[in-house]
């Protein structure tokens, strides 16, 4: 599946659950209401991570972490679309600019190193 195919079935998802579950307060799903949620889902991720790290495994948390990814990747899904936000193109210009950043000129792509703090907040739309 692409990622307009993707953007598509977290759209009909988003649909489904403004119809079913309003956002916290009864109030309506606004972006900074989806942002929110991609800072729960977020927290969530980290959490299972950190009991990754620490030792606790098996096939419940294998479930636990690919569902937490999952919902993270829907929350960005539908905010680059509520933003108006060309994902792809965004996704694919950070990348150029990290490596860009990341790579010392002359380094011939080997060595990292070059320090970079905010390469994605240099791409603009």
């Amino acid at each position: 599946m692409d990622l307009a195919a993707l953007t598509e079935r977290a759209q009909e998802i988003r649909a489904l659950c403004a119809r079913c579950a309003p956002a916290p307060g009864g109030r309506p799903w606004t972006r900074e209401a989806l942002a929110q949620g991609l800072i729960g889902n977020a927290n969530e991720l980290l959490q299972l991570a950190m009991a990754k790290a620490g030792g606790r495994a098996g096939p419940e948390l294998e479930a636990q972490l690919a569902r937490e990814l999952a919902d993270c990747l829907w929350s960005v899904l539908v905010l680059a679309d509520a933003y108006g936000v060309d994902l792809e193109r965004a996704f694919l210009r950070a990348m150029n600019a990290l490596e860009a950043g990341a790579v010392p000129k002359g380094a011939g792509g080997g060595e990292r190193g070059r320090e970079f703090s905010d390469p994605v907040g240099q791409i603009s739309g």
